[in-house]
């Protein structure tokens, strides 16, 4: 019986679950305003696409691991498939080539560091703000 209480368990364990203070990035007149407010405090672009699977468990992952406060950081979440011309404008604005899915962190006006795919949740966010 005792394997069958830890799926038992886990099944009706409720975890807290931390929500993110996401700012829907649906505009591309956005971009300015993030470029402005990144020398004030730092500015992250989350590039998601809702259609795959490894994009969805990185930001699954992310969402699990962020330890970044509001105070610290703005947090946007773009969605590929409905505005993936504001991606091809933050490719145009900030240099990076477009990948999916993609972290950027703007300060002062510029990337100061970005990575795709896993690589997203291997960067010390930290260490860039």
């Amino acid at each position: 019986m005792g394997i069958f209480n830890k799926f038992l368990k886990h099944s009706t364990d409720k975890k807290e679950e931390k929500t993110l203070q996401w700012i829907d990035l649906e505009g591309i007149e956005q971009l300015q305003g993030i470029a402005e407010k990144s020398s004030e405090k730092p500015q992250i672009i989350f590039k998601h696409s809702t259609r795959c699977g490894i994009s969805r468990m990185v930001k699954n992952q992310f969402e699990t691991d962020y330890q970044i406060s509001e105070d610290q950081a703005d947090l946007y979440y773009l969605d590929l498939l409905n505005y993936r011309e504001i991606s091809n404008e933050i490719a145009q604005k900030f240099g990076v080539y477009h990948e999916s899915p993609q972290l950027l962190v703007i300060k002062n006006g510029v990337v100061s560091v970005h990575d795709s795919h896993g690589g997203i949740n291997d960067l010390e966010l930290e260490k860039y703000l």
